[in-house]
């Protein structure tokens, strides 16, 4: 499964882990994707978004 909001395009982003003594290993921040069902042009269709563009109301879900 992609990990990418289909409405704002968030996907995964890379970096570096810094432990206590300073070594680095490179990790990744994935974004809180769900699947919902949502209206989209004018019909339900089940989409993935995060959670951010869920709770700011920018998808109106289809119950």
């Amino acid at each position: 499964m992609a990990r990418r909001c289909d409405i704002c395009d968030k996907g995964v982003i890379s970096g570096v882990k810094y432990s206590h003594s300073h070594g680095q290993t490179r990790r990744k921040w994935a974004p809180n994707i769900k699947k919902v069902r949502a209206i989209v042009d004018g019909a339900p269709k089940r989409i993935r978004v995060c959670t951010r563009c869920l709770r700011s109301g920018k998808v109106e879900r289809a119950i």
